[in-house]
């Protein structure tokens, strides 16, 4: 990096810091409403800045990059179904939610069944952020800064020197952000790097068009799309990381769950200050979702094609790609960029877990009579805790060995599976018992861990020992029997899904709750719906189901 780029790498990533702290100063984070929820003060706008940055991170852009440089546009199955998702949740989901007045989708699950169903999915929320995703963040932002910028020859140490170094770096300066600036903060910068990410992430895939294109960004694409026709089939085969099918069963299930019920980004949403702001920002996030496939996906395909796939791993193909396309003078640039990124998705995990633990464990179990400050406090304790623990676990999800947003999405499944089948049930049955509740959240996650850990690599080397026994030997035929051994992760949480619903109903028959579940209306916000959403949720699904015709 020349001095231009340190300069403006520096330049803009104070600005951010500067901004959030201004916009910020007069919030008063001393209280819960201030800190969890911004002082229910946010627009549309921010909101939706805010969700696409704590969404769209080094993980998403390295991981998914990755999985198309190897794979194809099959992957952006991740990005654009996501849009479907966010529109159910933006209609179906948030006016129940909001209107209770609640500030985490722990406390919505306590009302409808009681503390103890709380509890659990709290701690379940609690391990899949410390465990699995904030470890990836970290992981990922290391791992693209590392490569992009040669920081092993720049410093002069390891490549797991290097990411151990930024891990903890980008940790440290995260932890300051999230832990004592509250949400507010995380919000007005998440949007500032939002438009950064979107301006500098576009710029990847036209430079790197125009690479193959001789300077034409239409030369480039015809010539990308003629060469590498393969790439292009959205139709995934039975090997895929995504077979076709499976966008009918598990795809839906993990962005229900990841839209409609996970805390992280559905706090953002929470701090609106009406339901029909709520709205706007989801919609308006919505639209864009449609769109990040061009900075997720293309330029995976674009690495592929300029690299003859030869790369060794396929998780470096973006950061490769931004070495090789990007000019100088926006290389500080970008980088600041993306260094928002991974800061915002991890900030916003960790304030989430601050507003979990004070407020859905910490006031129930450890000090009833906490004030306001009290739990604030411990929230912050226990979000510097949990940052420590990630940061420690970071470095060694180099060695999963399925590609990193693979690794994301099958370790989350254990928990999106029960925790969006509870919430489901919490809405749709009043007679469900909190017992159903309690067994399919503690069910759901050992049965798909038995599933993942267990049945599921028996069935696998089983099949391979019989191939290897009738001398079978092709790459390509083993590939296929493996797939056909066991079925697909996102086939199995689609049918423990099913599962864990029916269960729930069963208890509910017999034993069914005796007091009839009322929902409390909140009087803190407006809740009035806004009037366009179904419309705008109609036209943004028929984008989305365009996009699968087109391919």
């Amino acid at each position: 990096m020349n001095s231009t780029s340190i300069i403006s790498f520096f330049g803009f990533t104070l600005l951010v810091g500067f901004v959030a702290w201004y916009k910020t100063r007069s919030t008063d984070e001393s209280t819960a409403d201030g800190y969890y929820l911004g002082g229910r003060s946010l627009g549309a706008i921010t909101i939706a800045g805010s969700l696409l940055l704590t969404n769209l991170s080094a993980e998403q852009i390295v991981g998914l990059n990755g999985q198309s440089f190897a794979e194809g546009v099959l992957v952006m199955a991740w990005e654009t179904l996501a849009a479907i998702a966010m529109v159910l949740t933006a209609i179906l989901l948030l006016p129940k939610y909001m209107k209770s007045g609640i500030t985490t989708i722990p406390e919505f699950i306590q009302g409808r069944f009681d503390e103890q169903t709380k509890t659990i999915l709290s701690i379940l929320f609690l391990i899949a952020f410390g465990v699995v995703l904030l470890p990836t963040i970290l992981y990922s932002g290391s791992l693209a800064f590392s490569t992009m910028f040669d920081l092993p020859e720049l410093l002069g140490m390891s490549e797991s020197g290097v990411i151990w170094l930024c891990v903890w770096s980008i940790g440290a300066i995260g932890i300051v952000y999230a832990i004592f600036g509250g949400l507010k903060a995380v919000a007005v910068s998440d949007l500032i790097n939002a438009i950064g990410l979107l301006i500098g992430g576009l710029l990847i895939p036209i430079f790197g068009l125009m690479m193959i294109g001789d300077g034409s960004i239409s030369e480039g694409f015809s010539t990308l799309w003629d060469s590498n026709p393969e790439k292009f089939n959205v139709k995934g085969d039975i090997t895929s990381s995504i077979p076709f099918g499976t966008i009918f069963t598990g795809m839906m299930i993990a962005q229900m769950y990841y839209w409609g019920t996970n805390q992280s980004i559905l706090q953002r949403v929470f701090g609106a200050k009406s339901l029909k702001e709520g709205q706007k920002g989801m919609m308006l996030a919505a639209f864009v979702k449609f769109l990040i496939p061009v900075i997720v996906v293309l330029p995976g395909i674009i690495a592929w094609h300029l690299f003859d796939g030869s790369l060794e791993n396929a998780d470096q193909a973006y950061p490769a790609l931004v070495r090789k396309v990007l000019r100088p003078e926006f290389t500080g640039f970008f980088a600041a960029v993306l260094f928002g990124a991974v800061l915002s998705s991890f900030n916003s995990l960790l304030n989430s877990s601050a507003t979990l633990f004070g407020f859905d464990l910490y006031k129930q179990h450890f000090n009833k009579n906490a004030s306001e400050q009290q739990t604030v406090k411990a929230g912050k304790i226990f979000g510097l805790f949990l940052a420590i623990i990630s940061m420690s676990i970071a470095p060694f999800i180099a060695n999963a060995p399925d590609g990193l947003f693979s690794y994301i999405q099958q370790a989350l499944g254990s928990l999106s599976v029960p925790i969006l089948a509870v919430v489901v049930i919490g809405i749709l049955s009043k007679r469900v018992p909190a017992l159903g509740a309690k067994i399919a959240l503690i069910g759901g996650v050992i049965m798909y861990l038995i599933s993942l850990l267990l049945l599921g690599p028996n069935a696998v080397n089983n099949a391979l020992t019989e191939a290897a026994a009738n001398g079978i030997t092709d790459p390509e035929a083993l590939k296929v029997i493996k797939a056909k051994a066991y079925p697909h992760f996102l086939h199995i949480m689609g049918i423990l899904f099913v599962v864990n619903i029916i269960i729930m109903l069963i208890i509910g028959k017999l034993y069914p709750k005796k007091d009839i579940y009322v929902p409390e209306v909140t009087e803190e916000i407006d809740t009035t719906p806004w009037k366009y959403a179904k419309i705008i949720g109609i036209v943004i699904t028929i984008l989305v189901l365009s996009t699968y015709f087109i391919f």
